[in-house]
């Protein structure tokens, strides 16, 4: 009798570990109800059925064979089984303890070369040059093709492009457009191109002035930058004609006293804060952009390739942001005329303004002059050093509205186009109006 019940406790055995490893068997054989041949004798007889339908025992323990055979764990108690997975294991370690030392002499092998072929005393040279560049500035850039150089140090040092006459230029704080000319020369509005003195080449007021060009200093500039990433959209400066910045000194000084010929420091403090104001910077630049007799420029450059078409645009929100601040004062101001912009003719004027950016492209570093005449007409002007041509008229409107609104988009009011730029022009003009009339304009010269 023992023989009969090992064998039938290694069948049971072997029937537990099937239903308890395999769940889709046991599943299966949960939902089958087995029943002894005494409490349901028809059993006998579907016998056959019941095999068909349950599951063979023969059958499972195959499947059971044949999945998870590598997810198996392995028995400690088998000895061979054991060895062979130390073996296994040894020689996966020394695998990675070979690569890893081959790894290590290759560093250590790069390492002795470059030691050895390293020469220190031109290390040494370099590290010296490279310390006087960062002391003296960005000398090796080039602005327009012209070699870029510094001049002495300190408060006192110059940065200079070389050609048949020295250029001074400005730092911008822009990586892709990095100087700006200190003065800039541009030709005589077309208007007064017969009038004027300056115009005749080699006259006493324009001496040495072969190409009849006017000369214009900067005031200040800044960077455009657009959505709350802060993209660098172009580069811009405000430059007045050198010729007017005695009328400019004294129409900035009479905003604050009409009687000074300068402003002392607290009196310096109070137009800047008049000037950044959102109230009253709109009524200044309202008064000031009115009066005739003082030519000024925007100079832009764009930082990237871009078109006038989007340039175009940009202006345009700018006079209707402009118009906005002007109708918002008026009603605490009522030295302010708005009815200018809300007539036909202002309208016309917006629509010959548009029309003037027919299409074109504006490539990086291309520079865009907006010329603003005594009279406030707007010329817009176009220049590709790369090119070489020279400066191009795009267009004009004569309509002095457009160019107001364009600069006091720029420089009055809550929301400016930039208001870094802002910041900088309006330290400009308050440097002028703290110097007596007249020295601004000869220390230029």
């Amino acid at each position: 009798m023992a023989t009969p019940c090992r064998s039938a406790m290694r069948l049971l055995s072997a029937r537990s570990r099937c239903m308890l490893q395999n769940p889709r068997v046991k599943s299966t054989l949960s939902q089958t109800r087995y029943s002894s041949r005494y409490s349901n004798p028809a059993a006998r007889a579907t016998g056959s059925t019941l095999s068909a339908r349950a599951p063979s025992f023969l059958d499972q323990q195959q499947n059971i064979d044949s999945e998870d055979v590598e997810d198996r764990a392995v028995n400690p108690l088998d000895e061979l089984a054991a060895r062979r997975e130390f073996e296994a294991k040894r020689a996966n370690a020394m695998h990675r303890m070979r690569f890893a030392a081959v790894g290590l002499l290759m560093s250590v092998g790069g390492l002795t070369l470059t030691l050895y072929n390293l020469n220190l005393d031109e290390l040494e040279k370099s590290a010296n040059k490279k310390k006087a560049q960062l002391d003296a500035g960005p000398g090796s850039e080039d602005f327009q093709g012209r070699h870029v150089h510094i001049i002495g140090a300190g408060e006192d040092k110059r940065i200079v492009a070389e050609g048949d006459q020295e250029l001074d230029l400005v730092k911008t704080g822009s990586g892709s457009v990095p100087y700006f000319p200190r003065k800039i020369y541009l030709p005589v509005p077309g208007t007064e191109s017969s009038k004027s003195e300056t115009a005749q080449p080699n006259s006493r007021i324009n001496p040495g002035n072969v190409q009849n060009q006017e000369e214009y200093t900067m005031v200040g500039l800044g960077i455009r930058t657009v959505s709350f990433l802060s993209i660098e959209v172009y580069v811009m400066g405000l430059y007045v004609r050198t010729q007017d910045i005695s009328t400019l000194q004294a129409r900035l000084i009479h905003l604050i006293n009409p009687d000074a010929s300068t402003l002392v420091p607290g009196e310096k403090d109070g137009l800047k804060q008049r000037m950044l104001d959102p109230d009253t910077s709109v009524e200044i630049w309202e008064q000031l952009l009115r009066e005739e007799g003082i030519r000024s420029a925007w100079r832009v450059v764009p930082s990237k390739n871009t078109d006038f078409a989007h340039l175009r645009d940009g202006w345009v929100n700018g006079i209707k942001r402009a118009t906005t601040e002007v109708n918002r004062v008026k009603q605490t101001n009522s030295k302010i005329i708005t009815a200018d912009y809300e007539n036909e003719s202002f309208g016309d004027a917006m629509r010959d303004f548009k029309g003037m950016f027919s299409g074109g492209r504006t490539p990086k570093g291309s520079v865009v002059l907006m010329l603003r005449d005594a009279p406030g007409s707007m010329e817009v002007l176009f220049e590709d050093p790369a090119k070489g041509t020279g400066i191009e008229r795009v267009g004009k409107v004569e309509d002095p509205r457009i160019s107001r609104l364009i600069w006091m988009g720029y420089l009055a009011g809550k929301n400016v186009s930039s208001e870094p730029t802002r910041k900088h022009v309006v330290d400009g003009f308050v440097g002028f109006a703290g110097r007596p009339v007249g020295s601004v304009e000869t220390m230029v010269v």
